[in-house]
């Protein structure tokens, strides 16, 4: 989140507007991702994802640690919702260093999976075939 605050108020500051409507406007923008990992909607979540790049020029590993859902972050519930296709997308899109690094638990993304026994999930087989 520290890293979406961070780049929001260099947006506000590069654009000569408030803080605070600029992290509220990247706030507004990503409010519903979770329910687009959930309902596995790629062509959503692939939209979704352009367009806070084109208006804030953030990526998913910029906000990807800011956001939890339930508890969990973004790929996490991709897992736990089978949502193949958008959890594929963000594996694919984040760099093999955030995939490997520890998350807000202190568990790295393998660990979690292999420890909820979900190695068998094809999201799974995408993760191992990435790091």
């Amino acid at each position: 989140m520290l890293k979406i605050v961070k780049t929001a108020t260099a947006i506000a500051i590069a654009c000569g507007t408030t803080f605070s409507s600029a992290h509220a406007d990247v706030v507004e923008d990503l409010q519903n991702i979770c329910t687009i990992v959930k309902a596995d909607d790629k062509g959503e979540l692939r939209k979704k994802m352009k367009k806070v790049e084109s208006d804030y020029r953030l990526k998913l590993q910029d906000y990807y640690t800011g956001i939890s859902c339930e508890g969990e972050s973004l790929i996490r519930i991709a897992f736990l919702n089978n949502a193949l296709e958008t959890g594929e997308l963000m594996i694919k899109k984040m760099p093999k260093s955030l995939l490997n690094a520890p998350e807000s638990d202190g568990k790295t993304l393998r660990a979690w999976v292999s420890e909820r026994q979900l190695m068998g999930s094809p999201i799974a087989v995408v993760l191992n075939e990435r790091i």
